[in-house]
């Protein structure tokens, strides 16, 4: 019997370097790995760590005060960047990494360089650091955290707080329902509309 075809790798530009960790829950074990430990900015994928933290000591309830509620929705669903920078400082800046990395057991996370301490977005994250912690939020976290993370990430809005069509990657590429936490740096923002299309130029 002939065997079924394997499955294509990832398909690299030349001039692009890539950090890609894809991990089969159903099996236990990677079906992709390309620079896994390969280190870049975290963006708006070190939010995911600010919730943990927030909500590490607050068992066995859970309890989330509504206002905390709004904002962490907010960070979550649309990547807020204002709520990131209030947590950012409510809870020590880089301390958040620094207790975040031996509770999840990571291995390539690393705080922000001294000099941009109010840089969240600059923490250091790698690819399968980031499988590291969605494994922790499906399979280990208590219930109340993980419904809490994932229900909002399966709410991800189509545009971000700051106009960014957050419907790239994952969500261009698969059918719903899909649960995702984006992060980009360096590109501009602006120009997403709920339907996706771009907005209208301003002419006067």
């Amino acid at each position: 019997r002939q065997s079924p075809p394997a499955a294509p790798g990832a398909d690299i530009p030349a001039d692009v370097t890539a950090g890609v960790a894809v991990f089969d829950r159903r099996t236990g074990s990677f079906t992709e790995r390309v620079n896994a430990d390969h280190r870049f900015r975290s963006a708006s994928i070190v939010k995911l760590l600010l919730t943990l933290d927030f909500l590490w000591d607050r068992g066995p309830g859970y309890d989330i005060p509504q206002q905390d509620r709004g904002r962490l929705e907010a960070m979550l669903r649309s990547s807020d960047d204002d709520e990131a920078s209030h947590y950012w400082g409510l809870r020590g800046r880089s301390a958040i990494i620094e207790r975040m990395v031996p509770r999840l057991g990571l291995t390539g996370t690393a705080p922000p360089p001294a000099a941009y301490p109010g840089y969240w977005g600059y923490t250091s994250l790698t690819a399968a650091d980031t499988v590291r912690i969605y494994r922790y939020i499906l399979d280990e976290s208590p219930a109340p955290v993980r419904d809490f993370i994932m229900g909002n990430l399966h709410r991800a809005t189509r545009c971000a707080n700051d106009g960014y069509d957050q419907y790239f990657g994952v969500p261009s590429a698969f059918e719903g329902p899909w649960a995702v936490k984006q992060g980009w740096s360096g590109f501009s923002s602006g120009g997403c509309t709920a339907d996706g299309t771009p907005a209208a130029a301003d002419t006067a």
